[in-house]
């Protein structure tokens, strides 16, 4: 890995942890429940720099921001880490099977559902064990995913194109490196 590669992901795991931050002290309707911001990094990630930056970023922002608040291999980072994880994923594998078929927004839809899932599935095996309580607060989980997602989508999108207008052909030359 080259340096630019290790400032790179530094940077962006940097801004992630901060879009965390910041994420965690907006009221929400549920207490655990969140937006996703820090997604939005890892979304603009993966479509500038590919799947082992992206990757890359959200494990370092899911093990430091655990570290930070304190919950580091507890229940909440189990959900996090099986969450960011499968999101990842699933937006890496969408991205390679088909880069023509899915834009920013339905990336971030193929990440929200795959992390909403995901977290829902280790709550049930490892803490709730009721599969009623799951299906009872997974359809407002999914909903508030999917909106998040098209939110978190949204702003990737602009995001994306800015740099992209920005830097033009010398941010295709960087990306390639």
């Amino acid at each position: 890995m080259q340096s630019r590669d290790r400032y790179r992901i530094a940077l962006l795991s940097a801004y992630a942890i901060a879009l965390h931050g910041f994420e965690s002290l907006l009221p929400t309707p549920i207490p655990w429940l969140r937006l996703g911001l820090a997604n939005i990094i890892t979304l603009v990630a993966l479509l500038l720099y590919g799947f082992r930056t992206a990757m890359m970023v959200t494990l370092i922002r899911i093990i430091i921001a655990s570290i930070f608040r304190g919950t580091f291999l507890g229940p909440a980072f189990i959900l996090s880490f099986g969450g960011g994880v499968s999101s990842t994923i699933a937006m890496g594998l969408a991205y390679k099977i088909s880069r023509n078929l899915f834009g920013p927004v339905g990336l971030s839809l193929i990440g929200a559902v795959s992390h909403n899932i995901a977290q829902l599935a280790l709550a049930y095996v490892l803490f709730i064990q009721r599969i009623e309580a799951v299906l009872i607060i997974s359809p407002v989980i999914l909903l508030i995913g999917t909106l998040s997602g098209v939110t978190n989508g949204l702003v990737s999108d602009f995001l994306i194109r800015n740099i992209l207008k920005k830097n033009g052909d010398k941010f295709q030359d960087l990306a390639r490196e």
